[in-house]
């Protein structure tokens, strides 16, 4: 299959990349990162999260972050919403669409939330239909679709058990998640091989983890599976809670590079999206680790000198 001529690039970094930095990162910091990324092209910002303080204290301001925000024109804002009162948070923020969340391994459903996969997606049910009843879109996010903490690895037809439970509760777009990156590109091509039989190929997504660094290989294997939706975190922000120590989410940097040199559309500002990556980094007291956006800061700031 040739490689898609232009991609969606999903950036993540204000909600799963922040959510688990134990220093509380200030309301204001949050939307100057969230604008900046607009203005740098995003056709999609995961902005917030309507969770629980008690479970996630760094997402407690959600309310006044998309309430500070300047919304651009033609960028979508999502926000993470795990029950009604969730989604009653997430409607009188504005949100354009709500994200609701599966695992396709069994075990990491009963340790997480101590209940099965099935039980845990039936209770999207009621968010699911008030969410269609105001017109608001819908994300499902599969996670552990490469591999699971706890049971190691997960069969490809749970992925595809997943994908259709979120199908039939009428899900707009569908990610699959290699939450703790394991997957391999070999794999990744036989799981998307297999969820586009079940789901439309142009509205399922890629979350890869850079854990194991196969994170851009893993997008180049969903690319030629003709996926056309990528999941990024400026800066790489977000560590994997399942590895001390180890990176997470892909950086935005890195795959933006990557889809510049195959020649893939984005709508995005590289050089913008590696001034943010900077920004952020300094602001939470952070190292960036996007291999990219650092490259390509110090040849700026070479070039800038050398021009002095």
């Amino acid at each position: 299959m040739a490689l898609p001529k232009q991609v969606k690039i999903v950036e993540v970094g204000p909600r799963d990349g922040l959510q688990n930095e134990k220093e509380f990162v200030p309301t204001a910091t949050k939307i100057e990162l969230i604008n900046r990324l607009s203005a740098a092209g995003f056709p999609n910002v995961e902005a917030a999260s309507f969770v629980s303080p008690k479970w996630v204290p760094q997402m407690a301001d959600g309310a006044d972050v998309m309430a500070g925000i300047e919304r651009r024109a033609g960028t979508l804002y999502s926000v993470l919403t795990p029950n009604l009162r969730g989604f009653e948070g997430a409607l009188a923020a504005r949100a354009d669409e709500i994200v609701i969340f599966g695992a396709a391994s069994e075990a990491f459903s009963q340790k997480n939330i101590n209940c099965s996969i099935a039980e845990s997606i039936e209770r999207f049910v009621p968010v699911a239909g008030a969410a269609k009843e105001h017109g608001l879109r819908i994300r499902g996010s599969v996670s552990c679709a490469l591999g699971c903490p706890y049971q190691g690895e997960v069969p490809v037809e749970s992925v595809v058990d997943v994908v259709k439970r979120f199908a039939a509760l009428g899900c707009d777009e569908i990610d699959i998640a290699d939450t703790i990156g394991v997957g391999t590109p070999g794999r990744t091509r036989e799981v998307f091989a297999a969820v586009t039989e079940v789901f439309p190929r142009e509205h399922l997504s890629g979350h890869f983890h850079d854990t194991y660094g196969q994170a851009l290989g893993n997008i180049y294997a969903a690319l030629l599976e003709g996926v056309e939706i990528f999941h990024a975190s400026v800066a790489g922000l977000g560590g994997c809670p399942y590895a001390k120590g180890a990176t997470g989410n892909v950086a935005t940097e890195d795959v933006l590079y990557l889809m510049n040199g195959l020649g893939i559309e984005t709508g995005i500002d590289l050089a913008q999206v590696v001034e943010i990556g900077d920004f952020i980094s300094n602001a939470i007291g952070r190292p960036n680790v996007s291999r990219a956006g650092k490259a390509l800061l110090a040849k700026a700031r070479s070039e800038a000198n050398t021009c002095a």
